[in-house]
């Protein structure tokens, strides 16, 4: 009686193996910490290129409201050689939308600056973040032709990196 009773339904037959008919696999272990697969350990690439076309994209914002800026302090030159009532309240038009715009472009270029320092360490929001503003960028682009054209095509460049998979996974890695 080695093997306990023989009428114990729940004992070892004899010549079996335990498992219950099932053959055992060796134990798995995994290779990371806490059964999740490790993301990257250094920024990929396409990424590393993405976060270039954010800081060329703040460059080129830069210049735009430099561009405006000029603009302003002429605006003031060319008014003074219209004479007339009409003439002052256009200027004073011209000169607060270019003021808008030009605001409206330092803001800008601070968002990209910071999406910019972000990619470093952020989450997956910031590539969404990434791929949203270069939309803007697009847009911005289109409305500020010669220098705007530059802007197109990096941020046109920064969706398509962006939204690549070594990004993605970049972005979803595990932080410790």
């Amino acid at each position: 009686m080695s093997f306990g009773d023989p009428n114990n339904p729940y004992g070892q037959q004899q010549g079996q193996q335990p498992g219950y008919g099932y053959p055992q696999a060796p134990p798995v272990q995994q290779p990371y910490g806490g059964g999740y697969p490790a993301g990257p350990t250094e920024m990929p690439g396409i990424t590393k290129a993405a976060r270039i076309f954010l800081y060329v994209i703040v460059a080129c914002q830069l210049a735009v409201a430099a561009l405006y800026g000029y603009t302003i302090s002429e605006f003031d030159k060319a008014a003074a050689d219209l004479n007339g009532t009409e003439s002052e309240a256009f200027a004073d038009l011209g000169k607060g939308v270019l003021g808008f715009l030009l605001v409206l472009s330092l803001v800008f270029a601070a968002l990209g600056l910071a999406l910019a320092l972000k990619y470093a360490n952020g989450a997956n929001g910031v590539r969404v973040c990434s791929i949203v503003y270069g939309a803007f960028a697009i847009i911005s682009g289109i409305f500020t032709i010669p220098i705007g054209l530059i802007t197109l095509i990096v941020a046109i460049l920064l969706i398509v990196f962006a939204s690549k998979s070594a990004t993605a996974d970049w972005f979803k890695r595990p932080r410790h």
